[in-house]
This record gives C-alpha cells, structure tokens and sequence, in this order.
C-alpha cells in the first residue's frame, strides 16, 4: 500500500511539474502522528525525507529507524519552542519555521559541531494571518542575514501555509507572493534553492507558482492517527 501510495503521489507530482513546465519538487513526507512503522514501510518503498511537527516525536521515530533505516532525512515543519531547540538542533537535518531570531540564536548556539550546518528555511506568514506562525515579509531581510551570519546555520529558502481557503485556487496569490520573496532572497544569497510551500489538496497550484519542496502527509499516509 506504502508503495502504491509513493507511486502515485510521485507521478502526480511529476504531471503537475510537467504541466507547469517547471522542474519536479522534491517530495517530504508529512509523517507527524503516523507511528514509526509507517515511517519505515514508506522508507523501504523508497522515500528518504520526512517531516514532523512535535522535536520528541521525531527523536523518538529518528532512534527507532536509526538501525534499520539510515540516512532519513529529518525536517521539523511545526512551531518550535525555544525551550526544544537544543533538541531540535540535534535531532534534524532541516528546520523550516525559523521565524523569531531567538531561535537563530538558539539552533547555532546548540547545533553538534559533529554534524555539518544545520540547513534552515524561514517561514514567513505571507498574507499577514492572525495567530499563525511566520516572520512578516518585512522582517525577513534582517532575519536571513542574521542567520547567514552563523556558521552553525545553512539559510536555504523559505516555507510558506496559506489560509486555507476551501477553494485552493485562491491559495494562489500567497504562493506568487512567496515566489517573488523566495526569488529574492535567493538573489542575496548563494545557497538558497529551497521554496517549501504545498500540501496534498494544492500542491499542484504551488507547483506552478514555484515551490521545489511539497509537504505531502494524507496522499501518502492516510488520514493521521491522534
């Protein structure tokens, strides 16, 4: 089933890419709430990158996997709390909801010097939503600078959730406005190539605005258990 699922959401991705005439986005698995085994059947169908939500979750699922399944890639996709971010610094390959420089601060100051940088996106609340997390577009140039600033830290693009309309087409313009700031953060530094914006009802439309990372977790594993 894990194979049937990757397979489909995989061709999906491409027909969309294909469609837009844009390159394929890479694919990270929304996996937050699906249990550790859930993880390793879509691991052994093929799939590397995996993304969470909650930093003791993913340790947790990161140890169980570890002997059998090496070399998944970690995202942590939720909020994080300052208090978690030692941990968060340990335990993923990617950050994507830097948004406050404490955090900068924090991943830097806690990340292995064992490990290579810790490759961070900046998530930005695009449309100004009341309540959600994110950087105003204002705010981002003074925030990647501070985290190119950081050895420890590798700045790599951006992440982006709209307001959910029930129409994803109307998700559209968030997307554009993400593609306008992506591209030009990545014209003031050099290894941006990261724009992580759709989710398994728009990722099409997010694939024609410009998105090289899609966060797919329902098409892929059903609905989440809770």
């Amino acid at each position: 089933m894990s194979n049937d699922r990757l397979r489909d959401v995989t061709q999906r991705i491409l027909n969309a890419a294909d469609a837009a005439g844009r390159p394929p986005p890479r694919l990270l698995a929304v996996s937050k709430t699906q249990p550790a085994d859930a993880v390793a059947a879509l691991a052994t169908a093929g799939q590397r990158a995996f993304g969470e939500n909650y930093v003791q979750e993913a340790a947790a699922k990161r140890e169980a996997l570890a002997g059998t399944h090496p070399g998944l890639e970690w995202h942590l996709i939720g909020h994080l709390q300052s208090n978690k971010a030692a941990l968060a610094a340990e335990v993923f390959d990617w950050v994507q909801s830097i948004d406050r420089p404490s955090l900068v601060d924090a991943l830097a100051r806690h990340r292995p010097t064992t490990r290579g940088p810790l490759n961070v996106l900046v998530q930005v609340n695009a449309e100004g939503e009341t309540g959600k997390a994110g950087c105003r577009p204002e705010d981002l140039p003074a925030l990647a600078r501070r985290i190119a600033a950081e050895p420890r830290l590798l700045l790599r693009g951006l992440m982006s959730i709209p307001v959910p309309h029930a129409d994803p087409e109307q998700r559209r313009p968030a997307f554009q406005h993400m593609r306008q700031l992506f591209e030009a953060l990545a014209a003031d530094h050099a290894h941006v190539d990261t724009l992580s914006m759709g989710m398994s009802d728009d990722f099409p439309i997010a694939i024609a605005e410009g998105a090289t990372l899609v966060r797919i977790g329902t098409a892929l594993f059903g609905a989440r258990t809770r």
